[in-house]
C-alpha cells in the first residue's frame, strides 16, 4: 500500500461498446479498491444520462458533450483524491486524446467483437438497432451498428472481455491501476 501523499490518482476512461462490460468491471474494480483502502467512483455514462446530460440526445457533438461533462464530474472527484472509473461508450478518437491530455487520464478499451454483443445483449438494444428501417422501435445511430465508433489507437489497456472471463479482465485492470497511482 502506498502512503497517501505517494499516490498520484487516475482517471480511467473507458471506450468500448454497449455491452461490452464498462460498468461490470467499473463495480468489480471499484469494489476491489474499496476494500484495499482506495477511494474510487464510477462515472457512469448510463446513469448521468439521466441526470446532468438528460439534454443531449446521439449526435456527434451531444456524445461529446456528454464526455466532457462526465469529464468534468470525474475531475472534481480525481480534486478529492478519489480514484475514477468512468464509464462511457466514448467512440471518437479525437475525443479520447483530448482527455488524454491530461496526465492523470487513462485509456481502458474494452474490446468484444460485435457477434458476442450482439449475441449478449443485455439491454435488448442490438436487437433493436437491427430491426429493419420501417420498424418503429429501430434505434437509428446505434455505436457500432449504425452509429461510428473508432477504435483506440492509443489505448493504455486492450481487455478482450469477449475470450477472457470478467475475473481476468477485473484483475488485469485493477492490476494496472495499482501500477499507474505511483508512476
Amino acid at each position: 500500500m502506498f502512503e497517501k501523499s505517494d499516490v498520484k490518482m487516475i482517471l480511467i476512461q473507458f471506450t468500448g461498446l454497449s455491452g461490452s462490460g464498462k460498468t461490470t468491471l467499473a463495480e468489480n474494480v471499484r469494489h476491489l479498491l474499496l476494500q484495499n483502502n482506495y477511494e474510487a467512483e464510477i462515472v457512469d455514462g448510463d446513469i448521468y444520462r439521466q441526470t446532468i446530460c438528460k439534454d443531449l440526445g446521439f449526435s456527434k457533438e451531444d456524445r461529446c458533450e456528454n464526455v466532457r461533462r462526465l469529464f468534468n464530474v470525474g475531475r472534481s472527484l480525481i480534486d478529492e483524491n478519489k480514484i475514477v472509473l468512468m464509464s462511457v461508450i466514448n467512440p471518437y478518437e479525437n475525443l479520447r486524446n483530448e482527455l488524454r491530455s491530461f496526465q492523470f487520464v487513462k485509456t481502458v478499451f474494452l474490446d468484444c467483437a460485435i457477434t458476442s454483443l450482439i449475441e449478449r445483449d443485455p439491454k435488448g438494444l442490438y436487437r433493436r438497432a437491427l430491426l429493419p428501417d420501417n420498424d418503429q422501435n429501430k434505434i437509428r445511430s446505434f455505436t457500432g451498428i449504425s452509429d461510428v465508433f473508432e477504435i483506440p489507437k492509443k489505448a493504455d489497456l486492450v481487455l478482450k472481455t469477449d475470450a477472457e472471463k470478467v475475473s481476468v479482465s477485473t484483475n488485469k485492470l485493477y492490476n494496472f491501476i495499482l501500477s499507474n497511482l505511483n508512476s
